[in-house]
């Protein structure tokens, strides 16, 4: 049974480990609800330091690179603000300070929603996705709980956790090619990311390239049940947190 389009939330956090990540698992779907009037805010767990297949680059100027990028992402979808966690890339674990973090900013937002990668997902390779996803749990246990971490601030309990890359696909939000459009933009503001993650070269005439970069993003869409004519994001649906 799959369900489809929670209502319109009014309160919204995306939880990605790298700059990047959130557009690619629910980027559409926030640009779907800011558009409707959600506020919505974005955390990013690890700094992106090791975003590139240059051994030669600096990394430090690669991080500031990534977090311009992201912000104009975020801009893009509509989202009001980005946390950045700066954890080293690839060095993320699900520890005491991560949930801390996940919690206080939870705690901060106080979204309707959360959404964040599937720690359960099958035969990952990254670890920062694992980790990621674990924290995102983590983290919205400490928040209800106003024995986790009370300095942190108020207790808060999300409604909902939708998990992108799912291993389980339970529930799709639905979206139009404006929303789907915007999404695309967004990717595509993280140009550090062209060569290494979408396969344009920027140093060419990459418009074949991107469109098929592009082909690839909206092939990740999901019919509708019921419905071929609509497309859209698919998750994993928690809704007893």
């Amino acid at each position: 049974m799959t369900g489809i389009d929670l209502a319109r939330p009014t309160r919204v956090l995306a939880i990605g480990a790298h700059p990047d990540d959130v557009e690619f698992g629910c980027g559409a779907t926030l640009t779907k609800w800011s558009a409707a009037g959600a506020h919505c805010e974005m955390l990013v767990l690890t700094d992106g330091s090791k975003g590139t297949w240059d051994p030669d680059a600096d990394t430090t100027a690669l991080v500031a690179q990534r977090e311009r990028e992201q912000q104009v992402a975020a801009a893009t979808l509509g989202v009001a603000a980005v946390h950045f966690g700066r954890v080293v890339d690839g060095e993320l674990e699900a520890t005491r300070a991560g949930q801390r973090e996940v919690c206080r900013v939870i705690r901060s937002v106080r979204p309707d929603v959360v959404l964040g990668h599937d720690p359960w997902k099958q035969y990952r390779l990254h670890p920062d996705h694992h980790a990621a996803g674990r924290l995102v749990i983590d983290g919205i246990i400490a928040a209800r709980d106003a024995h986790f971490f009370p300095d942190t601030g108020e207790r808060h309990r999300p409604a909902a956790l939708l998990l992108f890359e799912a291993q389980e696909v339970d529930h799709v939000e639905t979206v139009d090619d404006d929303a789907l459009r915007t999404k695309l933009d967004a990717l595509l503001a993280h140009r550090s990311q062209w060569r290494s993650t979408m396969g344009i070269d920027p140093d060419t005439d990459a418009s074949s390239q991107r469109e098929t970069f592009e082909q690839r993003v909206t092939d990740a869409l999901v019919e509708v049940p019921g419905d071929a004519s609509r497309r859209g994001e698919p998750f994993k649906l928690l809704a007893d947190l």
